[in-house]
């Protein structure tokens, strides 16, 4: 078995972007809930954005591990690229199912950044992660999609120029089952504002850009149908594994530099005559968190060498993005106690880090649905749900 690549200037490089958007760059952005939009513009024209798109239309032709890589630098070094990680797998979708004149369209223009393709909406308020069951629809008039319906949590759509979406083409009593008869569209979001399609922002506990998308009567030419009608669930479902291994590196970036500030910190801090990092009782929770980082990254690192290897890392990418999910909220917390009152303290950053990493408990999928997955599909359990 080889192990995963090491990616060092790939790391270094990233590292050195990053640093020039330091902690007073993402505390201001937090304050005004703004887009990072000169971060992600530099990712953009430094070509990290377009790591997994071949080279044939200006990418880097990478594998995932690569974009794994790129993704946790950016969060060990203290950013949030939860602004942009979207392109990396969504793109999937359109590299992987969309024709070779959908491709030779669109991914040149998203690999220089002329376009952005960040927006995917998939979820719904009724529906939440029952795909099934959602109940946007886009219906065949003539030459033209008509879309109605609306989604949820919906990230970046005030900053994207396409979207992903996934809509009902069949009605669901006419389907199969419940995930047949869905439809993966590519919409153009700068012909579709102000003609059917309505953005509403969301705020929440940390800066993601998440809004409600509405779609009223929208037409969407029916040459943006990506691969054959009443698929689509299966063309999402594939892009599923990266998005979870790639989530999960983030994760693991996190817990990284939770892990470095604690220590950093602690080696200094001194309290009733003696450095706190002497205590065990400090030392402890950070070898902890430690420990269980590390045990998370090689989870990712199976789950990349099983997805580069053309194998179904179901388990392992759900593995993944649950492990490192805990190990990196487990290490927020041990962070913010280990500096007692100044973690909860703005300039700090401990505080943004730690909602940002608290929303992957929940997203883009639970921690109990991942249990229910490896319950039913890897023990034989009963299914639950």
């Amino acid at each position: 078995m080889t192990s995963e690549p090491s990616y060092f200037d790939l790391r270094d490089a990233v590292g050195k972007l990053c640093a020039k958007y330091p902690g007073e760059y993402w505390r201001k952005l937090d304050r005004e809930m703004a887009y990072p939009t000169e971060f992600v513009s530099e990712l953009t024209q430094a070509g990290w954005l377009a790591v997994l798109i071949p080279e044939e239309y200006g990418g880097a032709g990478l594998p995932l591990s690569a974009a794994a890589a790129v993704l946790e630098e950016m969060q060990a070094a203290g950013c949030n690229g939860g602004a942009c990680h979207a392109q990396m797998y969504t793109m999937g979708t359109l590299l992987r199912h969309g024709s070779s004149e959908q491709k030779q369209r669109y991914l040149p223009a998203i690999a220089s950044g002329e376009l952005r393709l960040q927006a995917f909406g998939v979820t719904e308020p009724s529906s939440g992660t029952d795909t099934g069951s959602l109940k946007t629809t886009a219906k065949l008039d003539g030459d033209h999609f008509v879309i109605n319906g609306q989604k949820i949590w919906t990230s970046r759509a005030e900053h994207s120029d396409l979207m992903i979406l996934l809509a009902r083409t069949t009605p669901l009593e006419e389907s199969e089952k419940k995930t047949s008869g869905l439809s993966v569209i590519l919409v153009d979001m700068r012909e579709a504002m102000g003609n059917g399609l309505t953005i509403r922002p969301i705020r929440t506990m940390m800066n993601h850009a998440t809004t409600e998308v509405f779609f009223d009567n929208l037409r969407v030419p029916v040459e943006n149908l990506i691969g054959e009608e009443g698929r689509g669930f299966k063309y999402i479902l594939t892009g599923m594994n990266a998005e979870r291994i790639l989530i999960a590196a983030e994760c693991v970036g996190d817990a990284k530099w939770f892990i470095n500030k604690a220590s950093e910190y602690a080696k200094q801090r001194k309290v009733f005559g003696r450095i706190i990092g002497q205590n065990q009782g400090v030392q402890f929770p950070i070898a902890k968190a430690y420990a269980n980082m590390r045990a998370s990254e090689l989870m990712v690192n199976e789950a990349l060498r099983l997805y580069e290897a053309g194998e179904n890392p179901g388990a392992e990418a759900n593995m993944a993005k649950m492990l490192a999910a805990d190990a990196s909220f487990e290490a927020a917390n041990m962070c913010i106690q280990t500096h007692g009152g100044f973690g909860f303290a703005e300039e700090f950053d401990i505080e943004r880090k730690f909602r940002e990493t608290r929303l992957y408990q929940t997203a883009p999928i639970s921690t109990n649905l991942i249990l229910s997955y490896l319950a039913e599909h890897i023990l034989g359990l009963p299914r639950s749900y």
